[in-house]
């Protein structure tokens, strides 16, 4: 089993319970502390998002079946070499260095959160206001973060040989695997404020960074959103508190994910313009249209979703004062400006809602 099978495994084994275990026996205790990959989990915080879940009408039989392996044995039993089937390795999307998986049935997106400074700030400072966030605004674009999964003390989480923080959410491309529409093309886009200094692009035009390194920077949106007045107005108002809470939590550097489908003619509006608007969890409630099941562009040409994500890096924290402190000195020769992660909370939310502004038109 590979490692990537192994934490699979291990992901799948704690939300559906099968680990479980009262009072685990002396060998199994010390067997699963010097384990290095297959890592055991538990759910911080269980009973707080057992409460979102019920907010978003997620029901618990189905939050587990989405955990469960296709190839269950008759009797009820899972094969032992069939755990990871539940979970799709997606590899490494970001700059940050988590790994991703989905979910077989593509409702949800599990990422790793490898750095302290980010899983300890959401677990001890973000998630009480984030939760009760999500339960007073339910048309939020705040990524829906459905479980928080830590690794037990073991040899394998201490020397980072395998990721201990695991973050489960919405996954805001669900149903493109079902699209089955020729020549249709799902894109995206993880959108920041591009005017900030980011030293990969600007120190040296970017000649000290490989290519590699650049493409995993924010995207730059091209076009815009064609929107009526009032959508254009609902998409302006979320966003604002949204990003209220965010910079009242002192985050910066989150970003918006932009989801574009191609819309068809022949649907019908209130179902936002796609063939087959999802109608359950985790994308509903509200029902469509929302920017969870998509919203229809005002020229009727694109359905577009949207989620704030990577809300994570506090401003306040260690490692952030001191990138802060290095940027500010790299500056007194070089005046670049601050990054997206040493600016303060407020001005990151005014550049990043000045973005959004202006990828609207409104028609």
């Amino acid at each position: 089993m590979s490692a990537n099978e192994a934490i699979a495994a291990s992901i799948c084994e704690s939300i559906t319970g099968e680990h479980d275990e009262d009072n685990p026996s002396f060998t199994q205790t010390l067997s699963n502390y010097f384990n290095t990959s297959k890592l055991i989990f538990t759910r911080a915080h269980e009973d707080q998002f057992k409460s979102l879940r019920q907010q978003w009408e997620i029901g618990e039989d189905d939050y587990r079946a989405s955990f469960t392996p296709p190839n269950n044995s008759d009797d009820g039993k899972t094969n032992d070499d069939s755990n990871n089937n539940a979970l799709v390795s997606i590899g490494d999307m970001g700059y940050s260095g988590s790994t991703f998986f989905t979910t077989a049935d593509g409702k949800y997106l599990i990422k790793s959160v490898p750095r302290h400074f980010e899983h300890s700030f959401f677990r001890d400072e973000l998630l009480v206001p984030y939760a009760d966030h999500m339960r007073a605004n339910r048309n939020s674009l705040l990524v829906r973060i459905t479980d928080f999964l830590e690794a037990q003390r073991s040899v394998g989480a201490t020397l980072g040989l395998a990721p201990s923080h695991h973050l489960v959410m919405e996954n805001t491309k669900f149903g493109e695997a079902a699209d089955k529409r020729d020549d249709t093309e799902w894109k995206t886009w993880d959108l920041k404020p591009m005017s900030y200094f980011y030293p990969e692009r600007d120190v040296a035009g970017g000649a000290l960074s490989s290519d590699e390194t650049k493409e995993k920077l924010a995207d730059g949106f091209e076009g815009k959103i064609v929107h009526s007045i009032d959508a254009a107005a609902e998409f302006r108002a979320t966003l604002q508190k949204d990003t209220a809470l965010l910079a009242q939590c002192n985050a910066v550097d989150y970003s918006l994910f932009l989801v574009r489908i191609p819309a068809t003619a022949e649907s019908k509006e209130e179902d936002g313009g796609l063939p087959d608007v999802p109608v359950e969890p985790p994308l509903v409630p509200p029902g469509p249209p929302s920017w969870k099941t998509g919203v229809r562009s005002a020229d009727g040409k694109y359905v577009y979703r949207a989620a704030v994500l990577d809300f994570f890096w506090a401003k306040h924290k260690v490692h952030a004062q001191a990138m802060t402190g290095l940027i500010n000195t790299y500056n007194v020769v070089d005046r670049q400006g601050p990054m997206s992660v040493t600016t303060t909370s407020e001005e990151y939310r005014e550049r990043f809602l000045k973005m959004c502004d202006e990828m609207v038109e409104v028609a």
